[in-house]
């Protein structure tokens, strides 16, 4: 594949390869855009089917940490990282030492946290190396896993669309699917059991699933069928891709939000739930909580508040989409994508440039 004439390149300022094979460490580190401040998103620990798959990810992601940190409105750039993960067993400190090192040799140009399959300890691990980096669990400015702010600003974006699609300032009664039980999907499933809603969830750890059913009252449902029940809500909290070719037409809510990142296959499909009457919450809008706590953090003394006030700005956001969307008669990821184009790259910018 010639990355420069790929698509997914969109440009990226930087995309860094990592070898170590004492650690195991095999890793892609991918800078988008500095224009806003160093580029900062979180690092994912993956088993990918390839290593073209690895770098198609991490490339996608880190243009999107781009248009998240904008929306979000941080003063920070856009960058993601991607560890392969180690076939077998592997010494897992080991393997996050030489990531650190990684991420120190960038000197600063980006900053990391965690992402799926990573987490605090792991962060720990990355810190001996590095100052760049957060969600860590000790020191001045520490929080620890940012995932139930991330969790936060997706439940306070659903009670924007729910505004907006079904009239109403409350989540009590609506019926949510939760696709995916991680840390941030299941903080979620608690924030909507407190307000009332009645969910339906799926993961591939029968585990947490079990645990959801117990706490929440929770309904079980195949990952093959979570995004086609009757509900209010569909929510996408795993991995990219839910709203594809195959799941487009079977979708029958009148929301889609959720915490994953690329949430859309393709950008069309964006004009397909509008077509469909679906309200779409743009997923690096909606999930720019975590990132806005780990901004927190790397200024060097965390402030609540000012996460709180940031997390409320997303609310705005949101609403600020949505009401464009229904003006101009035009899908919200369209919206959304000009507004943080202009936020990066100023008013003036062209896709086509």
């Amino acid at each position: 594949m010639s990355v420069f004439e790929s698509s997914n390149f969109a440009n990226h300022e930087s995309v860094h390869f990592f070898n170590d094979p004492a650690s195991g460490l095999r890793s892609v580190i991918a800078v988008h855009s500095t224009r806003r401040g160093p580029a900062a998103g979180g690092t994912r620990l993956w088993q990918y089917v390839s290593d073209e798959a690895a770098l198609l990810d991490v490339l996608n992601l880190s243009r999107a940490m781009s248009y998240k940190n904008a929306m979000a409105d941080i003063p920070f750039g856009g960058g993601k990282a991607v560890i392969l993960r180690p076939s077998g067993d592997f010494d897992r400190e080991k393997l996050f030492t030489a990531y650190g090192k990684a991420v120190d040799s960038l000197g600063g140009k980006y900053c990391t946290a965690e992402d799926v399959g990573v987490g605090p300890d792991d962060m720990k691990a990355v810190r001996a190396q590095t100052r760049f980096v957060a969600g860590l669990t000790d020191g001045e400015a520490a929080s620890g896993d940012p995932s139930p702010v991330t969790a936060d600003g997706v439940f306070r974006g659903l009670h924007v669309a729910a505004e907006h699609a079904l009239q109403t300032q409350s989540l009590k009664g609506l019926r949510v699917a939760v696709q995916g039980l991680g840390h941030v999907g299941y903080h979620l499933c608690y924030l909507l059991h407190k307000a009332g809603a009645k969910l339906w969830v799926a993961d591939i750890n029968q585990t947490v699933i079990d645990k959801a059913k117990d706490q929440f009252g929770a309904i079980a449902v195949s990952t093959d069928d979570i995004h086609s029940q009757d509900v209010d809500i569909f929510a996408p909290c795993a991995l990219g891709g839910a709203i594809n070719s195959d799941t487009i037409d079977e979708i029958k809510t009148k929301i889609v939000g959720g915490a994953a990142n690329n949430q859309l296959a393709t950008s069309e499909l964006g004009s397909a739930l509008k077509e469909r009457g679906i309200l779409y919450c743009p997923d690096y809008v909606i999930n720019g909580g975590g990132i806005i706590n780990v901004a927190a953090e790397l200024s060097g003394s965390y402030d609540p508040k000012w996460v709180d006030g940031k997390l409320d700005g997303l609310k705005v956001t949101l609403a600020e989409i949505f009401n464009r969307a229904k003006q101009e008669h035009r899908p919200t990821n369209e919206i959304a994508d000009e507004m943080a184009e202009d936020r990066i790259f100023g008013h003036h910018y062209s896709r086509a440039s």
